[in-house]
């Protein structure tokens, strides 16, 4: 999965601590999802679309492999 999660960030000039906070998870999940470390969950991915106004689809790209 690659996540477009660190430049959504910085567009809106949050840091992760406040993106956390508007979706209402953890700093570190917030840290692990932008090191690719850490697959969200759907519901986790929705909360973060919502903070952006975005589609899921436009966050995070899954590969094939991935989905198959």
């Amino acid at each position: 999965m690659k996540t477009k999660l660190k430049e959504l960030r910085a567009s809106l000039g949050i840091n992760q601590t406040e993106l956390a906070k508007r979706a209402k998870i953890s700093r570190q999940t917030v840290s692990l999802i932008e090191r690719e470390e850490f697959m969200p969950s759907l519901l986790i991915a929705m909360k973060i679309a919502r903070v952006f106004d975005k589609p899921v689809q436009e966050i995070f790209q899954f590969n094939e492999e991935e989905l198959g």
